[in-house]
């Protein structure tokens, strides 16, 4: 008779850790980031913060634009399309003053061409700033803002603007255009509505 297998007490994966969407960063720590940065003359970050919270993009089609995706000729545009990588839907932007002045500084300091990553990577092996080197750049945004970084990820990028749009509004279908969702119940969850908001979406609609 065989000797029964050891019996191997494994932590679960998520011990320890906050498990659940990452929550979005607040406009007073978006300012304060703002001019840390300006300061500083972090240029790239700058940009790459700001065209974060603009495009609403995941950070894979973040870190994967090219200087033609956002710039007619060598102008940086207002707005912007790109193919989402997860969906292969197309999703639209628009990029704000701030935002089009600090792509502007970023590409022209580094001398991009159109054809060129607009972040490119400072790593040999990779094109362009990868996934991986972003969240540790959020990581350490957040950090010096002060904040537990276990709270935040690149999707508190993601989620930021578009939570705004929709505290203010409360227009579900816009933010599900804005974010490129297929579907209005991923909209939901990714935001993290609950009965509260419901009701009171119920309590302001009169028949």
């Amino acid at each position: 008779m065989e000797a029964a297998a050891p019996v191997v007490n494994r932590e679960p994966w998520n011990k320890g850790k906050i498990v659940g969407q990452k929550a979005p960063l607040k406009p007073k720590d978006i300012w304060a980031l703002r001019v840390r940065l300006q300061m500083e003359n972090r240029t790239r970050e700058l940009a790459l913060l700001n065209l974060g919270i603009d495009s609403k993009l995941r950070g894979c089609d973040l870190v994967a634009l090219k200087v033609r995706d956002v710039c007619h000729g060598d102008q940086v545009a207002s707005r912007a399309v790109v193919m989402q990588q997860k969906t292969r839907r197309p999703v639209q932007f628009e990029m704000t003053a701030a935002t089009r002045e600090a792509l502007q500084s970023w590409i022209k300091a580094r001398c991009l061409r159109s054809e060129d990553f607009l972040f490119p990577s400072r790593l040999h092996r990779s094109p362009h700033l990868g996934t991986r080197q972003y969240a540790r750049i959020l990581h350490h945004w957040v950090e010096r803002l002060g904040l537990d970084p276990a709270d935040y990820g690149t999707h508190s990028i993601r989620r930021t603007k578009a939570t705004l749009i929709y505290r203010r509004t409360k227009n579900l279908r816009a933010v599900q255009l804005l974010l490129g969702h297929s579907k209005l119940e991923s909209t939901v969850r990714y935001l993290g509505i609950d009965v509260d908001d419901a009701l009171e979406i119920s309590e302001q609609t009169e028949l």
